[in-house]
């Protein structure tokens, strides 16, 4: 059966920045060995399926390497597709994912997801972890993932990753945040995964869900800016809204293909 496959870069306003997912519509679900097959032979940090019937989308996302319980960027390249290519006139876009529920409202080029908060709490830093770092954190916090604080945007932008050390942590779907106060923004971050095929991914959403209350409480603000400094970079409004947090951005489709599964 021959399906459909967008390439979209999210969270830029650019081709060949952001973070790419591939999207895949599905009448039904396949097999999820098959599912995660065509994750790995697209080989980009997520890609996105998902099934529409009459009273929901139901979206699901795969790395390379496992499902995730939640992806903000695939999520934006999914409603980008369902808006722009496949012409659904609705502004705010309903999905049901193992996360539960999550909407992503359209504001002329703007996508703004919808997702769960997830406020970080003081953690202790493990030593491997420690080992792996070029430079030790200021702070460390815990949610999903570990979120490491630094004094600065060099900092976080200097940070150098000693893979063979950083692989032995075992995090599950959960990954590592660098973060700090921005200069032109109010603060950026890089995101990494240990075990993972792509290291470092290039735009992480699903990492604000715990960077939007962290910098909302030591900033003392509800609506920031923030960048993703990884290689291809990425750019978010962030809201913050109690047990929710609004993360905003833009996306360009880079290609529209199709592929068999016999």
């Amino acid at each position: 059966m021959t399906y459909s496959v967008y390439q979209v870069d999210a969270f830029t306003t650019s081709i060949f920045k952001g973070n790419p997912a591939c999207v895949v519509p599905l009448d039904k679900w396949l097999e999820d060995e098959i599912l995660l097959n065509i994750a790995k032979e697209n080989a980009v940090p997520e890609t996105a399926f998902f099934v529409q019937d009459k009273d929901a989308i139901h979206l699901r996302w795969f790395t390379p390497d496992l499902e995730m319980d939640l992806c903000g960027h695939a999520t934006l390249a999914t409603a980008h597709v369902i808006k722009k290519h496949l012409q659904n006139p609705e502004s705010n876009l309903i999905f049901m994912t193992l996360s539960g529920k999550v909407s992503v409202n359209v504001e002329k080029d703007y996508y703004f997801l919808n997702f769960p908060s997830r406020m970080p709490v003081k953690s202790e830093l493990p030593s491997n972890l420690e080992k792996s770092l070029s430079k030790k954190p200021q702070e460390v916090f815990k949610s999903r993932d570990f979120v490491l604080v630094y004094e600065n945007l060099e900092d976080v932008k200097n940070i150098q990753i000693e893979r063979n050390i950083f692989d032995t942590l075992n995090l599950g779907t959960g990954g590592v945040i660098i973060t700090a106060p921005g200069d032109n923004v109010d603060f950026v971050s890089r995101f990494f995964t240990p075990r993972a095929t792509l290291l470092e991914d290039p735009v992480t959403g699903s990492a604000h869900c715990s960077l939007i209350p962290y910098w909302a409480k030591k900033l003392n603000k509800e609506e920031m800016q923030a960048k993703q400094l990884s290689q291809r970079g990425g750019e978010l409004l962030c809201h913050n809204r109690g047990d929710r947090v609004l993360i905003g951005g833009k996306a360009r489709t880079y290609l529209k293909g199709a592929f068999k599964v016999k």
